[in-house]
Order: C-alpha cells, then structure tokens, then sequence
C-alpha cells in the first residue's frame, strides 16, 4: 500500500521559515518523481515544486527563491524548506508522487497523495 505522510505544517509569522517532510512507503521512491503541492481555501490544487527522478527540480512562480525542495531517497523522504514566508502562503501542503510525466502545470499529473499539513502563515 502506497503511503505519504506529511508532517511539519503549523503557523508561523510573516518573514519566517518552515520545513516541511513528506516519508513515502509502498513503492520504489527513487523510480518516482516526488512534488509539494498547495491548495488554499476557494483555489485549486497548485504545484509548486517537483522533483524528477532525472534530477532535475521544477519550482512554480509562487515559490522560485524561496522555497527550496530536497530529497533523501535513503530516508524516503522529501522535504520542503520554504523561507520568507507571506501569508498567500496558508495553505493545505500535500506531498505527492508521480510515475511520469509530472507537470507543474497540473496536479492530475500525480499518482499518489498524501493526506496533507495546514500551514498557516499570519501578517
């Protein structure tokens, strides 16, 4: 059974960091692509970084230079170290998990889901 649980969310004041974990279980984590998505109240479902199994790490507007995304495939975990946080960050973060294909453009991309953290960021 494939899993991914999120921990790390919580409240934090405008200007500050927070490190967000994601531990993947159920299927081989370095044959997939592993990505942070967002979905604030009323929005839709945002990725805001992808990192593809080839290495390469795909960063959406909203996070460029300030969101930084790394992977432990050892710990099968991947993290997401956000900085100068605002609050159009709050937020739900989900981690997610994709075969191929993985596109910032869209979340349908993704194959697996986890059950997501609150983040909320205050002025």
């Amino acid at each position: 059974e494939v899993q991914l649980v999120e921990s790390g969310g919580g409240s934090v004041q405008a200007g500050g960091s927070m490190r967000l974990s994601c531990t993947a279980s159920g299927f081989g984590f370095d044959a997939l692509d592993m990505a942070w998505s967002r979905q604030a109240p009323g929005s839709e479902c945002e990725l805001v970084s992808i990192s593809h199994v080839d290495g390469r790490i795909d960063y959406a507007d909203s996070g460029e230079g300030r969101f930084t995304l790394s992977r432990d495939n050892a710990k099968n975990t991947v993290y997401l170290q956000m900085n100068s946080l605002k609050p159009e960050d709050t937020a739900v973060y989900s981690c997610a998990a994709g075969f191929r294909d993985s596109d910032l453009r869209s979340c349908d991309t993704m194959d697996y889901w986890g059950k997501g953290t609150l983040v909320t960021i205050s002025s």
